[in-house]
């Protein structure tokens, strides 16, 4: 689950931000950053002031749930706690990952992952086969939707797992969604061992069931990304303790074979990048390493030992903290570190990081590094869930103190808020906002679907999109 941080200035004790800021680099195809964004942000006037950056200012929503900008409007698809439609029972909390796929007549499948522990009072509800373990709470959910983002159905995807952070599409349409724990039968009242991904059918749920991807490795999985021409699977791992996780690829036995075809086997193995053990130090865009190695994990199941503890021979292996969102763009997966500190056990400190790894180069470049700022009521916290916009940027959700974003980043790298959420989850004397989780776009992309965590709201946002 991603953390809320706060540190403290010491020269005025007020909190500080994790402000974006990109020096140089590129991200994805045309891509690129440059320059201090922070100076966009140097006030709240400037930070709802992007002249011709992005769509403009964020007009308040007077209904208090979620700002755009004019020309915008959202849909609320479905809240926690209401009704599912398939009668199985309430719509589970702690809304996270999630993606669209394109169904028949124009209809979209939204797979919607639910990071719910074992004291979650609003679990996924269990349904005959579609749950792991019965003592699980969390899941998947599927809302099924026209053309015009009408709801006609929402159903349970997958029951009886835990923890569901985020995950990842496949190319053969199926959503690959991933165990944030490594917790064994018999802890916390599990029934099975946990820390698993599975996959989930959005089109037919039970054409996927609820089977454990073993040989993708038991660890605590945040997210995927897929080679769609090699068909290689890659893992990132945001383990909360020292030593931090790792960024992995599993070589499937049947790659790019479609629905159940992980099930085949295929062997992990992680990265390493020699000579730094920790990627918290390096701390200037542009970075390049070559060479990048890739050692095979000694025990995928993690029987005796965690994965990031096993012995990866005299070299060792690389550790990040805090690895969260991954994605495939162009010829390339990218990875997002949200930060690291040294007083949790990381080498460095930073305030967030996105890399990029080009598998045919076997190359390695830090692309972003994101800065501080001072003010908790400013954007730009905490790189969390990333994707691909149609007009070829980004969105990247924001998870972190103060106010909460999803911030558009345009092909030319300026930088501008989307959207603010409104829905104040502690008091009026100081309030707080569920972070952004689970930003993906419609299969024609006229529609952006983006999720609250807390409380689970899961919205559809319309208007003059470019692209």
């Amino acid at each position: 689950m991603p953390e809320n941080t706060t540190e403290t200035v010491s020269d005025s004790g007020r909190t500080t931000r994790r402000q974006m800021l990109a020096r140089t680099g590129a991200l994805g195809v045309g891509i690129a950053f440059a320059g201090n964004l922070s100076e966009l942000f140097a006030g709240t006037a400037a930070a709802q002031t992007l002249g011709r950056t992005g769509y403009g200012p964020l007009v308040p929503d007077p209904n208090g749930l979620l700002d755009l900008p004019k020309g915008f409007r959202y849909t609320v698809l479905s809240r926690e706690g209401d009704p599912l439609r398939s009668g199985e029972g309430r719509v589970p909390s702690n809304h996270d990952g999630m993606s669209a796929f394109a169904g028949g007549h124009g209809r979209v499948h939204l797979v919607r992952n639910h990071e719910n522990r074992n004291t979650a009072k609003l679990p996924v509800p269990t349904v005959e086969g579609l749950t792991y373990d019965p003592a699980g709470k969390g899941g998947c959910t599927v809302l099924t939707l026209d053309s015009r983002n009408n709801v006609l159905s929402e159903r349970v995807g997958i029951a009886g797992t835990a923890v569901n952070c985020a995950g990842g599409p496949t190319p053969w349409g199926t959503w690959l969604t991933c165990e944030e724990t490594e917790d064994r039968a018999g802890t916390a009242g599990y029934s099975k061992d946990h820390g698993f991904i599975f996959e989930v059918d959005p089109a037919d749920p039970r054409r996927s069931g609820a089977v454990p991807l073993t040989a993708m490795g038991r660890f605590q999985h945040e997210a995927i990304a897929v080679d769609p021409r090699r068909g290689v699977v890659y893992e990132t791992e945001d383990a909360f303790l020292k030593p931090f996780g790792l960024f992995y690829r599993f070589l499937p036995e049947k790659p790019l074979g479609g629905l159940g075809s992980l099930r085949a086997g295929g062997r992990l193995q992680a990265m390493r990048v020699p000579g730094v053990p920790d990627l918290s130090t390096i701390q200037e865009t542009g970075a390049c390493f070559d060479g990048i190695e890739w050692v095979d994990v000694p025990d995928p199941q993690a029987a005796q030992t965690p994965v990031r503890l096993q012995d990866f021979g005299p070299k060792g292996i690389t550790h990040a903290q805090k690895l969260e969102g991954c994605y495939w763009g162009g010829r390339s997966v990218y990875f997002v570190s949200s930060f690291a500190r040294s007083a949790d056990g990381s080498a460095a400190d930073h305030y967030g990081q996105i890399w990029r790894y080009d598998p045919s180069a076997r190359r390695l470049t830090l692309v972003i590094v994101f800065g501080p700022d001072t003010d908790v009521q400013l954007p730009g916290e905490s790189p969390d869930n990333i994707c691909l916009a149609p007009s070829g940027g980004l969105m990247v959700c924001e998870d972190g103190n103060g106010a909460q974003h999803v911030f558009g980043v345009t092909r030319k790298g300026e930088v501008y808020a989307m959207a603010r959420g409104r829905q104040n989850i502690g008091t009026p004397e100081e309030p707080e906002w569920g972070e952004f989780a689970g930003v993906a776009f419609s299969p024609d992309g006229r529609t952006m679907y983006v999720n609250c965590y807390t409380p689970g709201t899961t919205f559809a946002v319309t208007g003059p999109w470019r692209g």
